[in-house]
């Protein structure tokens, strides 16, 4: 089983048209240029791209489009997760057949789970297919988080390979790294906490800045497995204001105003996410600008 993805996936945005439908052409158009500028893989469908407001047919038609656009020349992992297991499974095997690489699952949100109950969720959905499968862990969005103990008991199933880590917590992330077999892939969740993920044993980063500076995101990565670790840091450095700038209100909606002003025309965030202020939409422009990214 493929358990390498790569070093940067994407988290992709889903791009709406003006009637805040679907818009797969651009969906395809971006997802072509994102491999060709430094990412080694998509998700789709996930937080980024708006999954709690897309159809299971809206999540279908993008899974198709995106394996056929970029499908052997980089990963395609289909956010299949959500808070009802029966849905969770009934997504995965629809993501299966349209031919993705892998799955990611997000830990179920608001009905709160036990750690019990979390098990049985991804247990359930591994035993339903035989995908690769990242768990994605994020508590400030799910409230709940998932434990390195719970991840050990995960990582005895085949086909959980690899974690998105987005609980902030260092100390979370060398435990994981201190119990977990050396095949199982951790991520960083965050893009300002990427170096320091990969400083305690992290293969890579899900990220939402590739989108705009995925190929420099890249360099910090090879610079810090290639040993030049000052390099890395003086990138990291270099990329940190857009690290933050792109979360200075919930995520996709900066991101998003970001890619409009760079021409990707990806339409607004549906309700109930609502597009980005005036003044957020300048300070973003200004950080790109200070950046030289526009």
């Amino acid at each position: 089983m493929n358990n390498d993805f790569g070093r940067v996936l994407t988290a992709m945005v889903t791009p709406f048209n003006k009637d805040l439908s679907l818009n797969l052409a651009q969906a395809r158009k971006l997802a072509r240029h994102l491999v060709q500028s430094g990412t080694d893989g998509l998700v789709i469908a996930g937080t980024t791209g708006e999954c709690p407001t897309l159809s299971k047919e809206e999540k279908v038609d993008l899974y198709r489009a995106i394996v056929e656009e970029v499908g052997g020349k980089a990963a395609v992992i289909a956010g299949t997760g959500g808070n009802s297991t029966s849905d969770s499974i009934s997504l995965t095997k629809a993501a299966q057949k349209v031919g993705v690489d892998g799955i990611m699952l997000v830990a179920p949100y608001y009905n709160k789970p036990s750690q019990e109950g979390l098990y049985r969720h991804f247990a359930a959905v591994a035993e339903n297919t035989d995908l690769p499968i990242i768990i994605y862990n994020i508590p400030g969005r799910t409230s709940v988080n998932i434990t390195p103990e719970l991840f050990l008991r995960l990582a005895e199933i085949d086909n959980i390979i690899a974690i998105k880590e987005a609980s902030g917590s260092m100390d979370q992330v060398s435990e994981l790294n201190r119990i977990l077999p050396d095949y199982f892939a951790i991520y960083s969740g965050d893009d300002s906490l990427t170096l320091p993920v990969l400083a305690l044993g992290g293969r890579g980063v899900i990220s939402v800045a590739s989108h705009i500076v995925g190929d420099r995101i890249q360099e910090m990565i090879n610079a810090y497995t290639s040993g030049n670790t000052i390099l890395a840091k003086d990138i990291h450095l270099k990329l940190f204001p857009i690290f933050k700038g792109l979360f200075i209100t919930t995520n996709p909606v900066p991101i998003k105003a970001a890619l409009n002003l760079l021409g990707w025309q990806v339409g607004l965030p549906r309700l109930p996410m609502v597009e980005a202020t005036a003044a957020e939409k300048e300070f973003i422009r200004n950080v790109m600008l200070n950046m030289k990214l526009i």
